[in-house]
């Protein structure tokens, strides 16, 4: 049976995870779910987010999925571990790769995290780094107006412009030599941000290494997608359906149908 990969994020910022998924595994369908209508999930309680990641979970359950993968730094940080615990597929998440390939290129040990306040509070990224090298040195810093400039698609606007660069001041200093972008929304301003911080600094995305997960992960169970068939990408969002299409069609290359979802369920206070 033909099945599909599900992506789920608190809105645009997946599609930088789907899209090299689409460049690497071109035969595999996706099924897409941003949560545009309540995004940004950096500054919610942790407890919301866990409780929005498993209402989208349960709402992709239905397309009957091969995996899971949540897009999302802030989900993946808050609930990774208890989607493993409640479904029977693979889930994956977007922290465990960035850190890897942060480790890869690194050369004096020395990385920086950006990423939500909800990321970064909760540790996870010096966490898995230190776990893959206890010699690694990290810098983290919460750059909480980055993910609304996406969202509203100012992405590259001069305000954007000036709010990466002024939310990057406190890293201009520091010593590393590489920075994790600890959210799926940030390489929409990926070269904003490399020209803030100079070229002495990789900037490392958790997308490239995310998709080489899902294909070792398929590999190894044998459900890599080989019928030779054109496939259909479905995408879901909460919030406005034109936005999002504009967005996609910017940064994957290619027109594409949103259907709007409005939940049943009354949204929980900010």
């Amino acid at each position: 049976m033909h099945q599909a990969i599900a992506i789920l994020d608190s809105g645009v910022g997946g599609l930088t995870v789907a899209k090299e998924v689409m460049r690497q595994l071109p035969q595999e369908e996706i099924v897409y779910f941003g949560d545009t209508g309540r995004a940004p999930y950096g500054p919610r309680a942790p407890d919301e987010v866990l409780k929005f990641t498993e209402q989208i979970v349960e709402y992709l359950l239905q397309f009957q999925p091969k995996m899971i993968v949540i897009a999302c730094n802030t989900a993946t940080a808050i609930a990774l571990k208890h989607v493993r615990s409640q479904v029977n597929i693979p889930v994956v998440g977007v922290i465990q790769p960035g850190s890897r390939a942060a480790i890869k290129a690194t050369k004096t040990g020395m990385i920086g995290v950006i990423g939500t306040e909800n990321t970064v509070t909760s540790g996870a990224y010096p966490r898995a780094l230190q776990e893959l090298n206890p010699d690694t040195s990290v810098v983290s810093l919460a750059c909480p107006a980055l993910v609304p400039l996406v969202e509203k698609r100012l992405y590259r606007s001069d305000m954007a412009r000036t709010v990466v660069s002024q939310s990057l001041q406190p890293l201009l200093n520091s010593p590393i030599d590489c920075l994790i972008l600890g959210c799926t929304h940030y390489p929409f301003l990926a070269q904003m941000i490399a020209e803030t911080v100079g070229p002495r600094v990789s900037i490392i995305s958790s997308a490239d290494e995310t998709a080489r997960e899902i294909s070792t992960l398929l590999h190894h169970r044998g459900q890599l997608e080989t019928s030779g068939k054109v496939p259909v990408h479905r995408f879901f969002c909460s919030g406005d359906p034109e936005t999002f299409q504009a967005i996609a069609l910017e940064w994957l290359g290619e027109q594409i149908k949103v259907s709007p979802v409005f939940w049943q369920m009354t949204r929980l206070s900010r």
